[in-house]
């Protein structure tokens, strides 16, 4: 039974304070939360209060929410000010990220709100979203806007504490008159992007949009901070550098969708010397160029340096920002600096130490799963690699293998964005870009594996032909992936004798990477910086390919082999529980119904790792071939119960009087759960259930139930993943 209710839609004018009254008398001094809109203007703003009516009559007075035309409240006696506070949040992280509505929203009012039962109130939002979907109010499911760029890179985001503590020294050094450059030192994954576009977003937005009540007595100093700076500077002239263009269409695609900002305000570098700025952000600064290796772009920045009046051979893209800019906020990563073009070290270092520049450093990893753990792995096995411990990495929460075959790890990435999306294949520069003048030929040849390099160099990561292809550092830096398939290249080598890794200048084929490159330890350099780089993109897990011997024998030591995993994954069957095992159920025996099943006295039970309360799980064999893109026929799977909550887009073994499925012979299947549902006066059930075959084979069509169909249907379980 549905446990909350979203009203119809209210006209937002003077008489609505009198249909509140008389509609929701129950809720007046309950918290609740409100979605206003306008459907022409498509602007919109989220809301959640105690005292609706008051909150309201505020609103109608303000000159920028009378813009709004009508309302929606969203009620619940399960509700309390943590969970209104909490939904508030995400309504607005995920209506902004769906691009529907533009929020007025301010993005401070963001908070990460932490109470007993979020867990629970996280399944209610999903609810909740699935029928903002169905009045239209919003587009996308939760899981495409979590893959998307605008999700990822919203300014409507909760920071952490060293995020925060970063913004205020970059108010305090706003405010401060001997400040001129905030350094933000950061590795990839650290948040620099997000805190780039969040203080953007915050120096854009009217204080009066800001929730104070959201923040503890802690962020009492941010707050005073923020008011400091808007009373001195009432409308900053702003420019977000970033020097990567196909990064920065990204971040314009963003700034596109949020109220405040638009395009125009995210630059090139090339762009400075045309307007004076009063503040200017720069992300990925270790990317600003200098004078070298700049193939067509030397007449641009040469230009540039003479009508800045800058010496072109000594200055940098560097030295246009400080110039340009009253103040200057640069986020920086030296180990992220993978071409000779890229500004000198020397130059971020002599900056950190003038007297108006400012130093904040953010150390906590917050992209990659394997967490601070797995980030200090890659940089022992690449920048001190004769001082490792013995020992392979291993860990729960993060996928890590070195793959003995390429074509294994093809196969899984393409498996992994079938569920995940946003899985790709990276390699590093060693082989020519022969496709790029003849598409009808391969670039990377390894055995029986012909792969092509990424047929377009802006947002590769995001076309439609990029699973199929091979991104480079270029196409792949400053993006989020959710697994990342890395081939390195026979550039790179171990030497087991001097106990260093080593290369071979003449299998790197970027050549702007290399030409004016003499000194081979310079090049080395480089060249372990982007594979550092690239093996900091994925989310959820890493997989590496190993064209050299050497390196794969050395690697082998502190890296689990996805093949010997894979072999040693035999599956043991027990006749009793354990403290490791999970029941197996034989879905071919089942007479009646699953209650029916689990009932059996001769089940047998399986031991799992890494899997905690076992009694939440169950495991079955998937036979046949409807799922094969994700599940091999006879698999053994592992499944979660079903609890409530969303169903949409995840993978359910389902059971029902009205299921037949040739496969399974009985009333069960495997499908890709979709529902439509509808409202009426006795609540809301279901008009259509849709379940989807996910199969290599177009011959496999949907089951689709209707009406009393859908009454007689249970969801049994969740698919976690293929055990063998």
């Amino acid at each position: 039974m549905k446990n909350f209710i979203i009203t119809e839609e209210y006209s937002f004018n003077n008489l609505i304070e009198t249909k509140i009254i008389n509609n929701h008398k129950d809720y007046l001094s309950w918290p609740i939360v409100y979605f206003l809109k306008n459907k022409k203007t498509k602007s919109a703003y989220v809301g959640e209060t105690t005292d609706v009516v008051t909150r309201i009559n505020t609103h109608l007075k303000s000159e920028e929410k009378k813009q709004l035309s009508s309302v929606n409240f969203i009620l619940s006696d399960l509700f309390h000010k943590s969970a209104t506070l909490d939904l508030e949040s995400n309504l607005i992280k995920y209506i902004s990220a769906d691009g529907q509505y533009n929020l007025q929203n301010g993005n401070l009012g963001i908070s990460n709100h932490q109470y007993h039962e979020k867990k629970i109130y996280w399944e209610l939002f999903k609810d909740i979203w699935d029928e903002l979907i169905q009045l239209g109010i919003a587009r996308h499911s939760l899981n495409h806007i979590n893959n998307s760029d605008l999700f990822k890179y919203s300014p409507y985001k909760s920071l952490s504490k060293e995020q925060i503590k970063g913004l205020k020294m970059i108010l305090s050094c706003l405010l401060d008159e001997g400040a001129k450059v905030s350094l933000i030192h950061g590795g990839a994954g650290t948040g620099k992007s997000i805190l780039a576009i969040f203080l953007f977003k915050l120096l854009k937005t009217d204080l009066e949009d800001f929730n104070y009540a959201d923040f503890d007595e802690e962020d009492k100093e941010l707050f005073y901070l923020l008011e400091k700076v808007k009373d001195k500077f009432s409308d900053l002239n702003m420019a977000l550098v970033i020097p990567m263009a196909s990064f920065r269409k990204t971040i314009s695609n963003v700034f596109k969708n949020v109220n405040g900002l638009s395009t125009k305000m995210v630059i090139g570098p090339s762009e400075l010397a045309k307007n004076k700025y009063d503040l200017i952000i720069v992300d990925e600064g270790h990317r600003l160029r200098r004078r070298v290796n700049l193939g067509s772009y030397y007449g641009t920045f040469d230009v540039n340096c003479e009508k800045l009046g800058l010496d072109k051979f000594a200055s940098s893209e560097l030295d246009w920002v400080l110039m340009q800019s009253k103040k200057s906020i640069i986020f920086y990563d030296e180990y992220q600096s993978i071409k000779p073009s890229d500004t000198l070290k020397e130059n971020f270092k002599k900056l950190e130490l003038e007297s108006y520049t400012r130093v904040e450093k953010l150390k906590t990893q917050l992209r990659v799963r394997g967490g601070n753990n797995y980030i200090k792995l890659i940089h022992k096995l690449f920048d001190e690699p004769s001082k490792l411990p013995v020992g392979k990495y291993k860990t729960d929460d993060y996928e890590f293998y070195l793959f003995d075959d390429l074509g294994d790890m093809v196969d899984r990435i393409k498996k992994k964005n079938e569920i995940h999306r946003l899985s790709r294949i990276v390699a590093g520069y060693a082989w020519e870009w022969v496709s790029n003048k003849n598409p009808d030929s391969y670039d990377i040849i390894i055995g029986d594996n012909k792969l092509k390099w990424n047929s377009v160099s802006v947002d590769w990561v995001n076309s439609s032909n990029s699973i199929n292809e091979v991104g480079c550092i270029h196409t792949t830096q400053g993006y989020d992936l959710n697994y990342t398939g890395i081939i390195i290249g026979p550039e790179l080598d171990y030497d087991f004798e001097l106990g260093k890794l080593t290369i071979d200048k003449q299998k790197y084929k970027d050549k702007n990477g290399k030409n004016s490159i003499k000194d081979d330890a310079e090049l080395l350099d480089f060249i372990i910086n982007i594979y550092k780089t690239i093996l900091l993109r994925g989310i959820e897990g890493t997989y590496i390919y190993v064209c050299n011997d050497n390196l794969r024998t050395f690697l082998k030591q502190f890296i689990q082999s996805f093949n010997t995993i894979s072999n040693k994954n035999s599956i043991k069957f027990l006749d009793h529980p354990t403290e490791t095992t999970i029941p197996f159920y034989d879905l071919n025996i089942a007479a009646g119904s699953f209650s029916e099943l689990q009932e059996l006295e001769n089940v047998n039970f399986i031991e799992v790792d890494g899997i905690d309360n076992n009694n939440d799980y169950f495991a079955c064999t998937i036979v046949g071939e409807s799922m094969n893109k994700i599940i091999p026929n006879g698999s053994i799977c592992i499944f979660k119960k079903y609890s409530g909550g969303s169903r949409n887009g995840l993978i359910t073994l389902v059971e029902g009087r009205n299921i037949t499925d040739i496969e399974f012979g009985s009333n069960y299947t495997i499908k890709e759960y979709s529902s439509k549902k509808v409202t009426d006066e006795e609540g809301w059930h279901h008009e259509e259930i849709i379940l989807l075959p996910r199969s290599n084979d177009s011959r496999f069509e949907s089951i689709i139930l209707r009406d009393e169909e859908t009454v007689d249907f249970n969801v049994l379980g969740i698919f976690v993943r293929v055990l063998k």
